[in-house]
């Protein structure tokens, strides 16, 4: 069966466009009244959007996992709701799918798909249609995490930094405010985007001010006294969100670690060359979009077809929703966040990399 969702992936891939194309076609053609009223842009996003969701069907196949799936349609429908869309235009847009594909992928492959597309529809009206604050009440500095995330609304980047820096000049741990605050706020932004309630812009703005003010934070990173580790720490080719890989590489330098941040988007080539160069111990790889963990893999693959054996960890969105996700795309391990990483590291090949307790 793997082996048969592996090429029921590829064949939509290869097909996407047309695909794409094909579902619009259709679903323009049963709804006109509907769909005419968004004009030609309108019908440009659709198949911006038809697009994606073949994407990340063709990876919960790939992967063997409907549960990828379902965070996905979970995602698209709350996005939906915050366009003021009715939940049926999900509906229709998977039923629409669900015909094209059994008309035009080969014979073989229209039951795993169909497999896949049929529970969507099934379960679509369980998924949720809204997403709680990722500022949770209980944390210690989710107060604080509040003013931040205001000030940075506001356009007051200076202002949020003052607040940081304040902070851990009165005590507060940086680890503290990377997880509770960084991260927390990072994950609000998103859910204010997803609910129609942040522009693009905003969003933007709200990370590069926070990648800014974290580098203001590195005379704290970078004091800790060296333990003769090495990490390599980036994300695949095409993946643009980097800020929770560049946690994990922050968090395990206050550990001790000599590491070496790699970024976003980062060619392969360029991750081969540097693990070599570095003659890193570990290896961290993140990717955010499920689309994209194929490239995990693929990394991975190339990563151990070098001489010098090295422990990898993967991380990011899809392998939380997804358990055992990172056994299969070949990771000696998995981190929920940077905090998880450092245990995760404990337990790689070699192990007791951390100097302490902090």
């Amino acid at each position: 069966m793997k082996e048969l969702n592996r090429r029921a992936s590829e064949a939509l891939l290869a097909a996407r466009e047309q695909l794409s194309e094909a579902v619009v076609e259709r679903k323009y053609a049963q709804e006109p009244e509907f769909w005419e009223r968004y004009g030609a842009i309108g019908r440009v996003r659709s198949l911006e959007d038809a697009n994606y969701h073949f994407a990340y069907l063709a990876e919960a196949l790939s992967a063997s996992d409907p549960l990828l799936l379902m965070d996905y349609l979970k995602w698209v429908k709350v996005l939906f709701q915050g366009l003021g869309f009715p939940d049926e235009v999900l509906t229709t847009t998977l039923t629409c799918m669900l015909e094209v594909t059994r008309e035009q992928l080969p014979p073989d492959l229209q039951p795993v798909v169909a497999e896949y597309l049929e529970a969507g529809i099934r379960n679509l009206p369980q998924l949720p249609s809204a997403i709680p604050s990722f500022l949770r009440e209980e944390a210690p500095l989710t107060p604080l995490a509040k003013r931040y995330l205001e000030a940075l609304l506001r356009g007051e980047r200076n202002t949020a930094s003052r607040m940081i820096l304040d902070a851990v000049a009165q005590g507060t741990g940086v680890k503290d405010i990377y997880l509770q605050i960084f991260q927390a706020t990072q994950h609000e932004i998103g859910r204010l985007w997803q609910t129609n309630r942040l522009s693009v812009a905003q969003e933007h703005y709200c990370t590069a001010a926070t990648q800014l003010i974290m580098s203001q934070l590195y005379p704290y990173i970078f004091a800790t006294e060296k333990i003769g580790r090495r990490l390599v720490a980036t994300s695949v080719g095409g993946e643009l969100h980097e800020i929770g890989v560049r946690m994990v590489a922050d968090f395990f330098e206050m550990e001790g670690w000599d590491t070496y941040y790699l970024g976003a988007n980062t060619p392969t080539e360029s991750i081969l060359l540097t693990i070599a160069e570095r003659e890193a111990d570990v290896l961290a790889i993140s990717a955010t979009m499920t689309f994209h963990v194929r490239k995990v893999e693929e990394l991975i693959a190339r990563v151990r077809n070098q001489s010098k054996p090295i422990a990898i960890l993967a991380g990011g969105y899809p392998f939380n929703v997804s358990s055992g996700l990172w056994q299969r795309v070949g990771a000696d391990g998995y981190a929920g966040n940077a905090e998880e990483a450092l245990s995760a590291a404990d337990r790689l090949p070699g192990g007791s990399y951390r100097l302490s307790e902090k």
